[in-house]
């Protein structure tokens, strides 16, 4: 897969203080709950619900089932479980530190069924030694599935952690590397 659409340009780098209208969604999976949340304009946030990674500002939002682009998200994450998709066609936006958008930046250039290390991430993030900070910065990547940290290996090519839970993250890469999108 190649780099996710809008990813590496500037939409993708927005601050979640922009565009301030904050909506989420519960959209059934095969994985389970997710909350996806939008501002206006971007999908900002792909959690799964049952995990502690969930925002405390949850409580904050405003549910809407009816907004187009949590609806969209919600097709398309259903789709690309199903096997049925490789890549996203909706608006991206985030907020992080300079380092954590690198990160997350490499992240996104991962292709669709294939891995990288932590190691090799760092150093595509321009930071070789900082394996655990890119690490930390994986597992607070907003945008699960989306931005596919699940494609970050152990140097050893084990698997390591994953906000969502190991076997969400097995689950993940045995649908990629089937073939089925």
């Amino acid at each position: 897969m190649a780099a996710l659409e809008g990813l590496c340009g500037p939409s993708f780098m927005v601050s979640l203080g922009e565009n301030i209208m904050t909506s989420y969604s519960i959209v059934k999976t095969s994985l389970g709950e997710l909350a996806l949340v939008a501002n206006k304009a971007e999908l900002i946030g792909v959690y799964f619900f049952d995990c502690r990674h969930v925002p405390t500002a949850l409580k904050t939002w405003t549910r809407d089932d009816q907004n187009a682009l949590l609806k969209k998200a919600g097709k398309e994450i259903n789709e690309y479980l199903d096997g049925k998709r490789s890549t996203f066609t909706f608006p991206l936006g985030s907020a992080g530190t300079d380092f954590q958008k690198k990160v997350w930046k490499e992240i996104a250039k991962i292709p669709f069924g294939k891995t990288i290390s932590y190691s090799d991430l760092a150093k595509g993030a321009g930071s070789p030694n900082a394996i655990r900070a890119a690490g930390t910065a994986t597992g607070k990547n907003p945008l699960s599935i989306i931005v596919p940290c699940h494609r970050v290996m152990g140097k050893d090519k084990a698997i390591r952690g994953y906000a969502g839970g190991l076997e969400r993250k097995r689950h993940l890469l045995e649908l990629e590397c089937s073939g089925k999108a």
